[in-house]
């Protein structure tokens, strides 16, 4: 039977665990991850352990945009940078459709395959873009990387491609010899998109793309995404703090605290009546 379940989902995780610590008896006993949960967070009282991630479970259907929400430190982008394998977790499963027919744990896969899986098979767009972005290279640099990563090497086409993917973003031509040291956090963002989309990956995943950036530019940087995921077909995973910004995106939505999701469901049924405490004073924060 294929591990995925059915080919319309895009990506499975199983049981993610990211901890910082090697752990205790207190904090290794699983009957007790709840209770501890309750009592002191992510981090265990008696050595210090901090579990970034806790047993966390997902599908993704294709074509679907995925929200994941919570407080700083419940766990959102911890679970960003697992799928896109930037850390190593500690125990988990994890499947990609488009990759070995979604038969294959990615975590388990050899150096030389995650590169082909970031290069090829994901994107990724980073709250802060110093993390996405070389700075100090033009806009145009920064994209063309993404496609010699993946083994392009005709100039003509990678010049076609980043300019077209420059234009969709709404980078004006005249400055995308420029480097994104000298651009707006939101222009800077729209590069990071171009950037992340350059090899058509199947599944995007999109880090509190509009913190810090003023409510006008939110908005176009949310309309961008829509129309990436409308104009490419991507799959997406759109993680934020803000329940506006996942609300006007996601088809649905997951909730994390300490390292573990709380609830999960169709968007519009979180936002109306959510059923976790936590998940109703992240509501009622919102409608105040």
């Amino acid at each position: 039977m294929d591990p995925v379940g059915e080919e319309r989902f895009a990506l499975r995780l199983e049981h993610l665990t990211v901890r910082y610590g090697d752990g205790c008896a207190l904090c290794l006993a699983e009957r007790a991850q709840a209770a501890r949960a309750r009592q002191s967070g992510n981090r265990c009282p008696r050595c210090g352990t901090v579990w970034a991630a806790r047993d966390v479970s997902l599908k993704v259907r294709e074509g679907e945009i995925l929200g994941v929400v919570g407080e700083s430190g419940s766990g959102k982008s911890t679970l960003t940078q697992a799928l896109y394998l930037d850390i190593d977790p500690a125990g988990g499963a994890y499947y990609l459709s488009s990759y070995e027919r979604g038969e294959r744990d990615v975590f388990t896969v050899s150096p030389q395959q995650r590169k082909y899986v970031r290069g090829q098979l994901l994107g990724m767009v980073y709250q802060n873009p110093h993390l996405g972005l070389r700075m100090r290279f033009s806009a145009s640099a920064n994209v063309a990387e993404k496609l010699l990563a993946a083994g392009s090497r005709h100039v003509g086409f990678m010049m076609e491609r980043t300019n077209a993917l420059l234009a969709h973003m709404e980078v004006p031509v005249s400055r995308v010899k420029e480097p994104p040291r000298y651009f707006s956090g939101g222009m800077q963002q729209r590069v990071q998109i171009a950037k992340a989309v350059a090899n058509n990956p199947p599944v995007l995943l999109l880090d509190e793309v509009t913190t810090g950036l003023d409510l006008s530019v939110q908005a176009r940087v949310l309309d961008l995404v829509k129309s990436v995921q409308r104009d490419f077909g991507v799959t997406m995973i759109v993680v934020s703090h803000d329940l506006a910004v996942v609300r006007m995106l996601a088809d649905r939505t997951v909730v994390m605290l300490n390292g573990q999701i709380v609830e999960e469901g169709i968007t519009d049924q979180i936002m109306e009546d959510p059923q976790h405490v936590y998940t109703q004073t992240l509501v009622n924060s919102l409608l105040l």
